[in-house]
């Protein structure tokens, strides 16, 4: 009889014994993380300076716990606003780049709204790790929601919730050169406060404000008159030239608009896509696949990158309420032509300086840092949404398209354009300047 229960009971023995596999993680599943960020984002429609918030936050919680144990990196606490170092530990289990992950996906279930699709996606992947290896998911886990909690505490003093309760953009309707709502949903000012925000390594808000527009004038020898005829005959040419129009594909291509009306008949409903800052960060992934990058540098890579959108935004907003100038529409259906449309929806904030403009130059810049000079890439950022693969011969190139796409639109002056990718530039320098992030 004990010979059978000894046999019986081996099994059970191996059983208990399970032996526990290495939780491996990789750059994609990194970037696999931020992709579900964008594809919630699309689905929630933020706007863009919102948008980049929803970035920031989340790549600096998963960078300073890589930083923590990586000495080729360096903590940005002290180097941006505010930031003090975030929790050490001491526990043998911690699995870092683990943690780094679930800080990322935690910070980001914060500052989204539909926190359901963000949870079913973390908890799918809590269950694959636990099953690999229990002691060290917990382990890193509690250590990466500790940490997510010291981010969210800071994230919660960058006034973002006070400017939600801040009193609506008032429209000044008896100066001509004031910004007026744009059809077809006629929007009210989006985030007039966010030059409130707490910038991360700009001095303030205004630190680059750039040149103003030229002064408004209807007189068609000025400058600003030609300006908008400008945006009017660049518009009829490419309307004319149809659908193999390349300033048609380029307006197109970065519209990045995350929430165009249409109207049919006495329906409206909107079309979502992502915002420019995803488009950037889009460009962030390509190049970290595009080099193999390691799971540390990958997110050292959109972290950066993030940062750059993130102080870029407050920069272009601080200006665009500063001048507070009339989009194109408005004045040529008043003054050229009442039947005109722009090729892409005018978005619903002042026109100057160009937000796409700005961070693209941003994010270029701060991107040429990482990568190099010249380096080559296919975008395909854009296929989920119906568009082609376009190719670029450096960041930079890409950026400059970017900005040139705002007035093929029909939405932006040349001098918001050729201003606004110069402000860019200004924030990314600082960025690159001012953090001392990867140690060479």
């Amino acid at each position: 009889m004990s010979k059978i229960v000894a046999i019986l009971m081996v099994p059970l023995v191996l059983l208990g014994c399970k032996k526990e596999e290495p939780i491996v993680i990789t750059s994609t599943d990194y970037q696999n993380a931020v992709d579900k960020v964008t594809e919630i984002m699309v689905h929630d429609i933020f706007s863009p300076p919102v948008a980049s918030r929803i970035y920031a936050y989340p790549n600096i919680a998963a960078y300073e716990i890589i930083a923590q144990n990586n000495p080729s990196y360096q903590s940005l606490a002290g180097q941006i606003k505010h930031l003090s170092p975030i929790p050490t530990t001491d526990n043998k289990n911690v699995n870092y780049p683990l943690a780094a992950l679930i800080a990322h996906m935690d910070v980001s279930k914060t500052v989204i709204f539909s926190e359901e699709m963000m949870e079913r996606y973390s908890d799918s992947l809590y269950n694959t790790w636990k099953g690999q290896n229990e002691a060290v998911f917990n382990a890193s886990k509690e250590y990466g929601l500790q940490v997510a909690d010291h981010i969210k505490s800071w994230m919660d003093g960058d006034n973002y919730k006070q400017t939600r309760t801040m009193p609506k953009f008032t429209i000044i309707t008896e100066e001509p050169s004031r910004w007026q709502p744009t059809p077809p949903s006629y929007m009210d000012g989006i985030e007039p406060h966010w030059n409130k925000i707490r910038p991360f390594v700009l001095d303030s808000a205004s630190q680059f404000k750039p040149v103003p527009p030229p002064a408004f004038s209807l007189e068609k020898e000025s400058d600003f008159y030609k300006e908008l005829e400008e945006v009017y005959t660049i518009s009829e040419e490419i309307t004319k030239e149809g659908e193999e129009s390349e300033g048609l594909k380029i307006a197109q291509f970065w519209d990045c608009n995350p929430y165009v009306s249409v109207t049919r008949g006495h329906l409206m409903f909107a079309t979502k896509k992502i915002t420019p800052g995803a488009h950037w960060m889009g460009i962030a992934e390509i190049a970290c696949k595009n080099t193999e990058s390691s799971f540390e540098d990958t997110v050292y890579a959109y972290t950066k990158t993030s940062i750059a959108l993130f102080d870029g935004f407050i920069s272009c907003w601080d200006e665009k309420y500063r001048s507070n100038l009339i989009r194109p529409e408005t004045l040529i259906n008043q003054h050229i032509d009442e039947n005109w449309k722009p090729i892409l929806q005018t978005p619903p904030f002042p026109e100057y300086s160009s937000g796409h403009s700005v961070v693209s130059g941003a994010s270029a810049t701060v991107l040429t840092d990482i990568f190099g000079d010249n380096f080559k890439f296919l975008d395909d950022t854009e296929l989920p949404y119906g568009l082609p693969v376009r190719s670029f011969s450096s960041f930079k190139a890409a950026a400059q398209e970017a900005a040139i796409s705002r007035m093929y639109g029909g939405i932006h002056y040349r001098a918001a354009v050729e201003n606004g990718i110069n402000q860019g530039v200004q924030v990314g320098n600082l960025v690159n300047e001012k953090l001392k992030m990867k140690v060479e």
